[in-house]
């Protein structure tokens, strides 16, 4: 049966499923695959008055460019190095969390502390740079004003590139250690209750049943959730690090990442060819991390692999 055949045939007896399923598809058809045409203009230079089409075709001399101007492997190099420890911590106090929460015997104490956790993810992150600058501002800022009262340098955060690496990750976590414990805290609901049981019969501590049953039995959950995140790792969140950052020319060899490079490139040069060939680096990258990583898992164990 083709594929014409087969739609027609679950279609057929699976209407109310389809029709479900039908807003979701419109949603990527129209905001995902249709677009996917623009990707044209990284191999033109545009001119607005010949339209994307009209415009001369220039090849691959986009991406030189992208190259030539020294700053390719640095923006790529910290949005990989980023986005790995933006996993790494993530998953480590995500899992944390919510192994924590789930111990808890007290309901109200965790719904309350549930709720503080999830409160930062929306935040946005305007506020949150608004509250960095608040705080470590060099004349004005809460830190340096009390280093002053105390008889002690102040510090000049934003001309320091180095201090920013474990602030950004720091803010990172802050911001989704919550509602990313919310979905383990969902697997472990799914962990059958018997093996818990067995497990006090046998005399185990609470830690034994973490390590025994708990954290393999989140293993596939972890899994899975990297992998999703391994093929981001060569995008950036825009909105934390432009908001943070901003146009501080003096952080940008440790804070630059691809998508503040593409965006400065667009609004300044007002080269779009260049800013669209940026995103297509970019997503060829992460479609080949993807298919690279789930591989060695498949290859590893292929009940745990993405596809």
């Amino acid at each position: 049966m083709n594929f014409i055949g087969k739609f027609k045939y679950d279609f057929r007896f699976n209407k109310a499923l389809m029709l479900m399923i039908l807003p979701a598809v419109l949603f990527f058809a129209l905001f995902a695959y249709i677009p996917m045409g623009g990707i044209i203009i990284a191999f033109k230079r545009l001119d607005y008055m010949k339209g994307i089409f009209g415009s001369p075709w220039i090849g691959f001399n986009n991406f030189k460019f992208f190259f030539l101007t020294g700053k390719a492997w640095t923006v790529t190099r910290n949005t990989v190095l980023y986005n790995a420890a933006f996993i790494a911590v993530g998953t480590i106090l995500q899992v944390s969390v919510a192994v924590f929460l789930s111990e808890l015997g007290k309901k109200f104490f965790k719904k309350i502390t549930q709720s503080l956790m999830l409160l930062p993810y929306f935040v946005s992150w305007v506020v949150v740079a608004a509250i960095v600058y608040n705080i470590f501002n060099f004349d004005y800022g809460l830190l340096n004003t009390t280093f002053k009262s105390l008889g002690i340098q102040p510090l000049n955060v934003y001309q320091n590139p180095g201090a920013w690496i474990p602030m950004i990750i720091f803010f990172q976590a802050w911001k989704s250690v919550g509602y990313g414990s919310i979905i383990y805290m969902a697997a472990i609901m799914g962990i059958d209750a018997e093996m818990y049981e067995a497990a006090d019969i046998d005399g185990a501590t609470i830690f034994q049943k973490i390590r025994r049953i708990t954290l393999p039995s989140l293993l596939p959950t972890v899994i899975i959730l990297t992998l999703l995140a391994i093929g981001q790792i060569f995008r950036g969140d825009f909105n934390m690090f432009y908001n943070l950052i901003g146009n501080n020319g003096l952080l940008f060899n440790a804070t630059d990442v691809i998508d503040t490079y593409s965006f400065r490139t667009m609004l300044y040069s007002q080269d779009f060819g260049m800013a669209a060939a940026v995103g297509l680096f970019q997503s060829v990258l992460c479609c080949a991390i993807l298919m690279a990583t789930n591989f060695f898992v498949r290859r590893a164990d292929p009940d745990r692999a993405l596809f």
